[in-house]
């Protein structure tokens, strides 16, 4: 994502309850059977595998149905896993105790820190719900990702919103990257207590938000205005731009107001979630 390269230097959360999202079949309940060692059967390549300690224990402290645990003899018994672990067990998820390698074969090599477990699928929030819940904070943050390809960029964009407070994200349904795996091992945990909604036009999506009353900045190297002289105040909409082409003409053609992030070393340039990072760090520190 480009940034204007200039010579200046310069919580409330929304309670993610269940009712307040799509209608899907991912949180159909069934049981799973007892806790058994199966090393035969490997997730397939559709459903959520999400791994790493942060991960797990944050959806295991969530309402998202998990199906299977694959998890380390080691860290079957660490304190803060066991209980959650064992409760889990009693809903009727498949806990698999194995070693390391199966945990790496599963994981494809990921770094999975002795746990992986297979969760029901993401359920995306309804866009007017979404406004609806975040309007009920004072001055909220709506972060629109506006063609985010990489799920690293996505994860991480995820984890910043959710520790600097924001009520929600808007991602478009075609040539963007959606919530998987990669992107839930990412966020580290942030992904369950951050309201999702996922769009098949993205405009159409700004125009809604600007109707409830959002005013709607998006990044973008092409302005004068810089990003620690801006007043966010308000409800705001950041929208940030895709790696390397940035914001889309018809996306910038719908921004209230365009704002860069000023760069004075030789780096023409920043990562996309580096950029929403910066600019959702002036925002919260504008309102504290």
């Amino acid at each position: 994502m480009k940034h204007k390269n200039n010579s200046q230097q310069k919580k409330q959360k929304i309670n993610l309850d269940r009712s307040s999202r799509k209608s899907q079949d991912g949180y159909t309940s069934k049981s799973l059977g007892e806790s058994k060692i199966n090393n035969s059967d490997e997730p397939k390549e559709e459903i959520d595998l999400t791994y790493g300690r942060h991960a797990v224990l944050a959806a295991l402290k969530s309402d998202r149905q998990i199906n299977r645990i694959w998890v380390t003899e080691t860290l079957m018994g660490h304190g803060q896993f066991y209980p959650l672990i064992k409760e889990a067990k009693a809903e009727g998820t498949i806990i698999d105790e194995v070693d390391s390698r199966r945990l790496s074969n599963l994981t494809q090599g990921g770094n999975h820190q002795g746990i992986a477990a297979q969760v029901a699928p993401y359920v995306y929030w309804d866009l007017p719900v979404l406004i609806n819940k975040a309007k009920e904070t004072p001055n909220p943050v709506i972060v629109i990702a506006d063609g985010i390809e990489d799920p690293h960029n996505l994860g991480a964009i995820i984890r910043t919103a959710e520790a600097l407070g924001v009520q929600g994200i808007v991602i478009p349904q075609r040539r963007a990257a959606g919530v998987t795996s990669t992107v839930m091992k990412v966020a580290a945990g942030a992904l369950e207590n951050m309201a999702i909604a996922r769009v098949t036009n993205l405009n159409q999506a700004i125009t809604k938000l600007k109707e409830a009353g959002f005013w709607i900045y998006g990044t973008t190297a092409d302005t004068d205005n810089l990003l620690h002289k801006t007043n966010f105040s308000g409800s705001v909409g950041l929208v940030i731009g895709s790696e390397g082409k940035g914001l889309s003409q018809l996306t910038e053609k719908n921004c209230d107001q365009l704002v860069a992030i000023p760069l004075v070393g030789k780096t023409p340039s920043l990562n996309a979630s580096v950029a929403a990072a910066i600019a959702l760090y002036e925002v919260f520190c504008q309102r504290q």
